[in-house]
């Protein structure tokens, strides 16, 4: 392990119907892949040993004595082995059989777990045969000598530590078991389970597959847990029903790895440092209470360097699906418009001030601001457009600031500030010549006046135009295009900035060409300020030349803010992330430059305008991010050293 990750599996060994000799070639083969694919914990599917569908052959000796046989051969064929695995075999203990789960490494039991919920109903009718755990207690010890003289704690539910791997614990439960009202996965979980492992063998029906992945997908984020289970497959009976094998791992809420209609392993490496960070920030999610009742047991891992096989999305803040992508920016519009239709209604604004540079940012703020006049029934000439051109305003800029105002029917106000720029460099005594930062931010700070001024004079709200990445680096003139009356793109990072314009000028494609085109033009431009001089009348001030990548910055903020995981491990992240498009050279610039900016203009965040929060990071001063000011980036640079 390292960073966190583990690698962990979900594996539907090819089985024969009560065949337990068959059964244990296969399961201690697929036990010696999995070690050989790095694999640390294991779940393979419920009775496995023996077959789920062997009926009233479960009340036969001969099938029992032959699981508990090969119960001992899988024990003595990996005891070089430090995969950690759950299999699934019937039980003799008190007289009754148990539906359990044997947790193994190393050739020991560590565990033996019973299913609490015996389905007895529809197609099932494991009554007939099983008894309930739920009221074993751990008091109850196993008939069959090779579970009986093992130290562990006797048939019930159990959490096994592992001491070696910060934050991991394991926690067992048996198909039925997810699909009741009570779980007992999330008293696992409230006693400091952050793997849960569901050994299953649930048939296919219609329909039913997609209703799994929900229970599956909706545990994992509601326990804040990794949930891997393993579903069987090829080789139980088919007289009545089918299995497909349909096994998943999800972490906290999301599918990281899926197979259906097919045997072997499904891997994948979960992060087990997300998952305790998460728990520590989720203040409804309770400390980890011991669970008096839980019988808990040691597994053995030896540390090793984790070789990432997940995937790691370069950008976080948008999904990779197509529809997914066109309903989150559908959403974050509406969010974002929502927001400032109510602070319009309260304030009784006349209209709304937007300054209109032709750039990404401002365009946004625009679209968001004619959104919510709609929402308002309130005429689009109720937005105030005010361009400003100077000293490094372009026409292709300029120009596409006049055609959206034109298309969008909103009122253009045309306001040149060169002049009074260069008024206030003399009455500072600043040398025009000097472009410095005095140079750049006279012009910002002049903008934001006219906005202001404008807005005093019709009674309007001045409506902010930046973005997320640019509060995070403090890309912004302080009471300059720092401030306004109410941000409306405050949490919406650059990257996810573009796709939302994108996604307007797609939707509009039909409707409106012309403005379509206008949007596709501004898409097309650079990133840029314009503060500094054009050359043959093209941008010369490129931000992401100066700043850096946003593409990086984004996934820096997105994992600095939203999981708290320090420089080492994003860089690591990133550098996988990245691998076809940065060298780990630039990345590790870029993420150095990152942390300089992000601790050296905390003052900006301090004093931000109101602003809806759209996603999970946010630096609202507020509410998501409080940080003092004058905080020393020197520990995490040092780490990154």
């Amino acid at each position: 392990m390292r960073d966190g990750f583990i690698c962990v599996a979900a594996g539907t060994p090819k089985i024969r119907v009560a065949d337990c000799r068959f059964n244990v070639e296969q399961i201690f083969t697929m036990m010696r892949e999995a070690e050989q694919q790095g694999v640390k914990i294991l779940a393979l599917p419920e009775l496995c040993l023996t077959g789920y569908t062997c009926g009233d052959l479960f009340l036969q000796d001969a099938l029992l004595d032959g699981a508990a046989e090969g119960l001992r051969t899988i024990l003595e064929a990996t005891r070089n082995l430090e995969v950690l695995t759950a299999l699934g075999m019937p039980v003799r203990a008190g007289g009754k059989l148990f539906n359990c789960a044997v947790v193994i490494q190393k050739g020991r039991v560590l565990a033996v777990i019973p299913k609490t919920y015996v389905p007895n109903y529809g197609e099932f009718y494991e009554m007939r045969w099983f008894q309930s755990g739920a009221d074993c207690g751990g008091d109850l010890w196993p008939e069959d000598e090779v579970l009986s003289f093992r130290h562990y704690g006797g048939i019930g539910q159990s959490l096994i530590d592992c001491p070696a791997i910060p934050g991991l614990k394991v926690g067992v439960e048996i198909c039925e078991d997810l699909w009741a009202s009570d779980p007992p996965s999330r008293r696992l979980a409230e006693a400091g389970a952050t793997v849960i492992l569901n050994l299953s063998a649930s048939n296919e029906v219609v329909g039913k597959a997609a209703y799994r992945r929900q229970l599956v997908v909706g545990q994992s984020g509601r326990l804040c847990c990794a949930y891997v289970y393993a579903d069987a497959g090829e080789g139980e009976s088919t007289t009545d029903l089918v299995f497909t094998g349909h096994n998943m791992i999800a972490e906290n809420g999301a599918m990281l790895a899926e197979h259906r209609f097919t045997t072997g392993l499904t891997m994948v490496d979960i992060d087990v440092e997300r998952l305790t960070c998460e728990r520590r920030r989720l203040t409804p999610f309770p400390a980890a209470s011991g669970a008096a009742d839980l019988y808990r047991s040691e597994a053995e891992f030896t540390l090793c360097k984790t070789k990432i096989r997940r995937y790691i999305s370069p950008t976080p803040f948008i999904p990779e699906n197509a529809a997914d992508r066109a309903n989150r920016c559908e959403e974050i519009l509406t969010i974002a418009a929502l927001g400032l239709k109510k602070r319009l209604e309260h304030t009784g604004a006349r209209c709304a001030v937007v300054g209109l540079s032709g750039g990404l940012d401002s365009t946004l703020a625009l679209l968001v601001t004619a959104l919510a006049m709609g929402m308002l029934h309130r005429s689009s000439s109720d937005i105030i457009a005010i361009t400003m051109p100077c000293f490094g305003t372009t026409d292709r800029t300029k120009n596409n600031a006049v055609l959206l105002a034109q298309h969008m029917g909103v009122t253009l106000r045309t306001i040149p500030i060169a002049d009074t720029v260069r008024s206030h460099f003399r009455d500072i005594g600043h040398d025009p010549e000097d472009h410095d930062v005095t140079y750049e931010n006279a012009q910002a700070r002049e903008r934001t006046q006219v906005l202001m001024d404008v807005a005093n004079e019709e009674g309007g709200l001045v409506i902010g135009t930046g973005d997320l990445s640019e509060l995070a680096l403090g890309w912004a003139t302080y009471n300059g295009d720092h401030m306004s009356m109410y941000g409306v793109n405050a949490s919406i990072p650059k990257t996810l900035v573009r796709h939302l314009v994108d996604y307007v000028a797609r939707d509009h494609q039909e409707k409106d060409g012309e403005l379509t085109r206008v949007l596709e033009d501004i898409l097309d431009t650079p990133v840029s300020p314009e503060l500094l001089p054009a050359v043959q009348g093209q941008i010369t001030q490129r931000t992401e030349d100066l700043v850096g990548p946003y593409e990086l910055h984004d996934f820096f903020l997105y994992y600095v803010i939203r999981w708290g995981f320090g420089p080492k491990k994003i860089l690591r992240l990133a550098e996988r992330a990245f691998r076809r498009t940065y060298s780990g050279e630039a990345v590790r610039k870029w993420l150095k430059s990152f942390y300089r900016r992000f601790f050296a203009q905390q003052f900006k965040r301090s004093c931000l305008p109101d602003g809806p929060k759209v996603g999970s990071v946010s630096l609202s001063p507020r509410g998501d991010w409080r940080m003092p000011s004058d905080a020393v980036v020197r520990l995490w640079l040092e780490e990154l050293e």
